[in-house]
C-alpha cells in the first residue's frame, strides 16, 4: 500500500475506498447513515479494507465500534454485541432502566429475559447517544460466523440507523446466508488485475527476482492474501533467483491448498493441538484453558515447533492465533470425523460437569444417541431462551432432538425447536422446522405446541389461515383440559391466534371455539372477542381499565390482544401503542407498528405515510409476510385518503391476490371501502355508494367487525349526493338501534357528522354544531375536514352566511394532508362564495430550500427516473440511504409520489 498525507490507499481498491470514503463523508456532512457490504472469498482483502475504513474514519473523528464472527462462537448469544456495545454501554448515561436492563442480560451481566428487539433498540438508543458527539463506524467482519442473535440486532441496527450519522461496514465470503439477507447492496471484491497484483508484490517483496515474481503472481492469480504468503514459502535462493524455483509452488488457484499441503506433511502431534486450538476459541477458553484440558506434557514442546514453523502464536491470552483464519480453516477441513469429536471431548473437559459450555463440546463429540445429553441440551436451550436467546436456545434443541434416541422425543424437541425460533425472529428456519416435522409423527401430548408451532408459521410467514380453524379448537380444547399441560401459557397465545384468524377470514368455526373457550382466557382476551363481535358502550372503557391494570410482567402477553382490540374499536385513548414499546419482540413490535400506522391515519398524521411501506419492507425481509400485507393496506388508507387512485391500484394488485388466496375477507372488504372512499375524493358518488353497499347495504348492519359502522360517514355522504335520501335516513336509524355511537369515541363523531348530512334543512344548522360538540371531534382531522367542507358547501348553496370559514378550515386541513381533490372541492367551493384562494407564489421555492444539498441532488437523479439502486451507484450509496432521503424530500415539497417530483422541482 501507498501512503498519502492522512491514511493509507490500498492498492487496486479504489472503487471500494471511495465508496468507503463516501459513505464516511455523507455521515460526516449529511448527517445520515449507510450500509456497506464487502463481499468476497477468503483472502481477497475484505479484512484489511476495514483495517483502511478504520484507519481513514478515527482521521475524520468517528467512533469506531468493532466485531468479529468466529465460527466457534455461533452458538453464543449476543456474543458479536458484547464485542462491539460493550464499551459504549459502559460509559453510557442516557439510556433507560429497560434499556440498560436488556444489554446487561443480553450479555450475561444479570440475569433477564431480553427480547432481540428490545436488545436491538437499546443498542439504536446507545448509538444515537454516541453520535451526539461524533459519527459512528460500525466494523462487523465475518458477518457469516456472527451468531444468530448478535446479527439479527445488526441487521436491526442497518434498517433503523439511515437517519443517524453512523455507517455499517459488514465483510462476509459471497455464498453465505448474511451476503444474502442483508438488503444493503453488495460490494463485490474481487482479485486484483495483473497490474495492481503486481505493485502489491513488488511493494512487499521489492528484491524478488523476475522468474519467481512471475510464477507468484501466476499462481496467486491476483488474491491478495496469496501475493503476501507465497512469497515466504520459497528458500532464500529460489527468492533471489540463484536457485531453480520447484515444479510447482504449493498454491494452485484454491488458496487454502497452500496450507493443507503444509499441515499434511506435520506430526499427528502438531495437527491435533493445532485442532484444539482452531476449535477453542473465544473467551471461554481464554488464559489457556484448552491447554490444561490437554494435560499433555509435550504440548508446550509441539506449540513451539507450531510458532517456529510460522503458521499461529499462542497470544497473552493464551489462545492460539493463526496467521491468517485460512490457516484455521485448513486445520478445521482437513481434521477427519474422528479427530473431530476426539477434539470436543477434550475441550468439553476443560468446564465442570454442569456447565451449558460443556455441553456444546459434548455433543459436538457424540456419535450415537444419547439420551442424557439430549436431556441437559435441552434444559440449557431452555436457559438461554429464558435469558433472550431463543435462537440460539432453539439450536441446542435442534441438536438435542438429533441426539434423542426416541422418535417421540425427537419430534418434541423438534416442535419446541419450532416455537423458539419464531420467538426468535427466525421465522424462516421455523417453517422448516414445521415442514420437517410434518413429515414425522409428532406425539400426542405435543400436540397442541406442534398446532401452534404450524399456525404461527402458516398465520405470519405463509399468509395461509386454514390451519388456523384446523388446528386451534383442538389445541385449546386439550390445552383447557384439567391437569393439562399449558406449554407455559399457551392458552392466550393459541387463543390470539385463533381470534386473528376468524377476524381476517370470518371463519364460522374459528368464531365457534373462541366462544366456547372465552371462560379460559384472561380479561384482555375475552375483552379482544368482545370488540370484534358484539363492543358494547363500555368496550372502550374497559379497555382502558384493562390496560391501567396491566403490570410490566403481563404486558408482552396482552400487547397483541390490546392493541387488535384498540384497532376494531378505531380506538387511540391514551396512545396505547406506546405501552408496548419497550422491551418486546418483533412480533409484538410488528403490531405496535401497525397500531401506529392506523392511528396515524385516523389522527391526521398524514406525513408519516412512508413509514408504512418502510415497516413493509422490514416484515417482508424478516419473514413476516401477513405484516407486509398488513402495513401496505394501511399505507393504502392514506392513497384513498388523498384520492391517489393510480396509487391506490397499485398497491391493490400487490396485495388482493394474496389476500383472495387466504380468504381474507377483512383485507378485501377494506379495499372495497378504499375505492369507494377514493371515488368519493373524485365526486363519483354513485361509484362510491356501489362499493359501500358491497359492504354494509344501506339501512342495514349485518352482523360484522366494528368498522363496518365507521362507514356510516362514508355511506351517507355518497347517498345524500346521489339523492338517495331515505336511504342515508335508514341507515342512520339502523346505526342508533345497533348503538354505533356508543362504539368509541371516533364512531359517535361520524354518526353525528353523517346525521348532519342527512338532516333536513331546518335542522341541519343543529345537527352540524351538535357534530362539532362531540368530545375529541377535533382529533379526527381528515373526517372534521371533510364534514366542515360539507358545512360550507351547504351554507353556500343555500346563500347562508358563514360558509367561508369552515371551508378554509378544511382547505388548510387538506392542503396539510395533501389530498389534493378535496381541496381542490374547497376551493371551488371558496371561488364560488367570492374568495380567491390562489396558493402563494413562494410557497414551492421554500419546499426547495428546506432540501439539503444530498436531497437536492438526489431529488434531481429521481426526477430523471432512475431507480434507487442506479442513484446509489451515481452517488456511491446504498440504495436504502437514498430511499431514506426521498423520504424526507417527498413531505419537504408536498408530494407523495416519485411522479410529482419533476413538477415539484421545476415549479421551484
Amino acid at each position: 500500500m501507498a501512503e498519502d498525507s492522512r491514511f493509507p490507499v490500498l492498492v487496486g481498491r479504489q472503487r471500494e475506498t471511495e465508496l468507503l470514503s463516501a459513505a464516511l463523508v455523507q455521515a460526516v456532512d449529511g448527517a445520515s447513515g449507510s450500509t456497506v457490504l464487502l463481499r468476497g472469498d477468503a483472502g481477497v482483502g475484505k479484512s484489511t479494507l476495514l483495517v483502511w475504513a478504520e484507519r481513514a474514519a478515527r482521521d475524520r473523528g468517528f467512533t469506531v465500534l468493532r466485531a468479529v464472527g468466529t465460527e466457534a462462537e455461533t452458538d453464543l448469544a449476543f456474543g458479536a454485541l458484547h464485542q462491539a456495545f460493550w464499551s459504549p454501554l459502559s460509559r453510557s448515561g442516557a439510556l433507560s432502566a429497560h434499556q440498560r436492563d436488556a444489554l446487561e442480560s443480553a450479555f450475561g451481566v444479570r440475569s433477564g429475559t431480553p427480547s432481540g428487539f428490545a436488545v436491538g433498540t437499546a443498542a439504536l438508543a446507545l448509538l444515537e447517544e454516541a453520535v451526539r458527539t461524533a459519527p459512528v463506524l460500525l466494523l462487523l467482519d465475518d458477518l457469516h460466523w456472527i451468531d444468530s442473535s448478535s446479527a439479527t440486532v445488526f441487521a436491526f441496527l442497518h434498517r433503523r440507523c439511515a437517519g443517524l450519522p453512523v455507517v455499517i461496514v459488514g465483510a462476509t465470503r459471497p455464498d453465505e446466508p448474511a451476503a444474502q439477507t442483508w438488503s444493503a447492496e453488495a460490494v463485490d471484491v474481487r482479485a486484483l488485475p495483473r497490474a495492481d497484483a503486481a505493485l502489491l508484490l513488488g511493494t512487499r517483496y521489492p528484491e524478488l527476482a523476475a522468474p519467481a515474481r512471475d510464477r507468484v503472481l501466476a499462481e496467486a492469480a491476483g488474491n491478495p492474501l496469496a501475493l503476501v504468503e507465497l512469497p515466504r514459502q520459497l528458500a532464500a535462493g529460489q527468492q533471489r533467483g540463484t536457485a531453480p524455483l520447484p515444479e510447482r509452488l504449493p498454491l494452485g488457484r484454491k488458496l487454502e491448498r497452500m496450507f493443507a499441503e503444509r499441515l499434511g506433511g506435520m506430526a499427528p502431534e502438531v495437527g491435533r493441538l493445532l485442532l484444539l486450538g482452531a476449535l477453542a476459541t473465544g473467551p471461554d477458553f481464554s488464559s489457556g484453558g484448552w491447554l490444561r484440558a490437554v494435560a499433555d506434557d509435550s504440548a508446550r514442546e509441539v506449540l513451539e515447533r507450531i510458532e517456529a514453523d510460522g503458521l499461529a502464536r499462542l497470544d497473552p491470552a493464551g489462545q492460539l492465533v493463526f496467521r491468517h483464519p485460512l490457516v484455521r480453516t485448513a486445520v478445521v477441513s482437513m481434521a477427519s470425523g474422528t479427530a473431530h469429536r476426539e477434539a470436543h471431548r477434550t475441550l468439553s473437559e476443560a468446564f465442570a460437569p454442569d456447565d451449558p459450555r460443556r455441553l456444546v463440546h459434548e455433543a459436538a463429540a457424540a456419535l450415537l444417541p444419547d439420551e442424557d445429553l439430549a436431556h441437559r441440551l435441552q434444559e440449557a436451550g431452555r436457559d438461554l431462551a429464558l435469558r433472550g436467546g431463543d435462537a440460539e436456545g432453539a439450536l441446542l434443541l435442534e441438536r438435542a432432538a438429533a441426539l434423542s434416541p426416541s422418535s417421540c422425543d425427537r419430534a418434541r424437541r423438534l416442535t419446541w425447536a419450532a416455537v423458539m425460533s419464531a420467538h426468535g425472529g427466525q421465522l424462516r428456519h421455523t417453517a422448516a422446522l414445521v415442514e420437517e416435522l410434518k413429515a414425522s409423527t409428532v406425539p400426542q401430548d405435543a400436540a397442541p405446541l406442534f398446532a401452534y408451532a404450524v399456525v404461527y408459521a402458516d398465520q405470519s410467514h405463509h399468509v395461509d389461515f386454514e390451519s388456523s380453524a384446523a388446528l386451534l379448537p383442538a389445541a385449546l380444547d386439550t390445552l383447557t383440559a384439567p391437569g393439562a399441560d399449558t406449554f407455559g401459557g399457551l392458552v392466550e397465545q393459541a387463543y390470539f391466534k385463533l381470534l386473528l384468524a376468524a377476524t381476517y377470514t370470518d371463519d364460522p368455526w374459528a368464531w365457534r371455539a373462541l366462544e366456547r373457550h372465552r371462560e379460559n382466557v384472561s380479561d384482555a382476551g375475552r375483552l379482544c372477542l368482545r370488540a370484534w363481535t358484539v363492543p358494547g358502550p363500555d368496550t372502550a372503557t374497559a379497555l382502558r381499565a384493562v390496560a391501567e391494570r396491566l403490570t410490566e410482567e403481563q404486558e408482552a402477553g396482552a400487547a397483541w390482544l390490546l392493541l387488535w382490540t384498540a384497532s376494531a374499536l378505531d380506538c387511540p385513548e391514551g396512545d396505547l401503542w406506546q405501552r408496548f414499546t419497550g422491551p418486546h419482540g418483533y412480533a409484538t413490535q410488528g403490531s405496535v407498528a401497525k397500531a401506529k400506522c392506523h392511528q396515524d391515519f385516523l389522527l391526521g398524521h398524514w406525513d408519516q405515510a412512508p413509514v408504512c411501506l418502510r415497516e413493509a419492507e422490514i416484515a417482508d425481509e424478516l419473514g413476516y409476510h401477513t405484516n407486509a400485507l398488513m402495513f401496505r393496506q394501511y399505507y393504502a388508507h392514506f392513497l384513498a385518503g388523498r384520492g391517489d387512485e393510480t396509487g391506490l391500484r397499485e398497491i391493490d394488485q400487490v396485495i388482493r391476490p394474496t389476500a383472495t388466496r387466504a380468504r381474507m375477507r377483512y383485507v378485501l372488504d377494506r379495499l372495497t371501502h378504499l375505492r369507494g372512499l377514493a371515488a368519493l375524493a373524485h365526486q363519483r358518488y354513485e361509484e362510491a355508494y356501489a362499493h359501500f353497499c358491497e359492504i354494509t347495504p344501506s339501512g342495514r348492519l349485518p352482523g360484522g367487525p366494528p368498522w363496518q359502522h365507521a362507514l356510516v360517514f362514508d355511506l351517507v355522504t355518497a347517498a345524500v349526493h346521489t339523492g338517495r335520501h331515505e336511504e342515508a335516513r335508514a341507515h342512520l336509524a339502523a346505526g342508533r338501534t345497533a348503538r354505533s355511537a356508543e362504539i368509541s369515541g371516533r364512531h359517535a363523531f361520524l354518526c353525528a357528522a353523517a346525521t348532519a348530512l342527512a338532516a333536513a334543512d331546518d335542522e341541519a344548522e343543529d345537527a352540524y354544531r351538535a357534530a362539532y360538540a362531540v368530545p375529541g371531534a377535533e382529533r379526527w382531522a381528515f373526517d372534521l375536514a371533510r364534514l366542515r367542507l360539507a358545512h360550507g358547501s351547504w351554507l353556500r348553496r343555500r346563500h347562508r352566511p358563514g360558509a367561508r370559514e369552515p371551508l378554509r378550515a378544511a382547505h388548510h386541513v387538506f392542503r396539510r394532508l395533501q389530498a389534493a381533490p378535496w381541496a381542490q372541492a374547497c376551493e371551488e367551493e371558496l371561488r364560488a362564495a367570492g374568495e380567491s384562494v390562489a396558493l402563494p407564489p413562494d410557497e414551492p421555492a421554500e419546499g426547495l430550500r428546506a432540501l439539503t444539498g444530498q436531497e437536492l441532488r438526489i431529488a434531481r437523479l429521481a426526477a430523471t427516473g432512475l431507480t434507487n439502486k442506479e442513484i446509489g451507484r451515481r452517488l456511491q450509496l446504498s440504495p436504502r440511504t437514498v430511499g431514506a432521503h426521498l423520504y424526507k424530500v417527498f413531505p419537504k415539497l408536498g408530494i407523495t409520489s416519485r411522479a410529482a417530483l419533476a413538477h415539484a422541482l421545476d415549479g421551484a
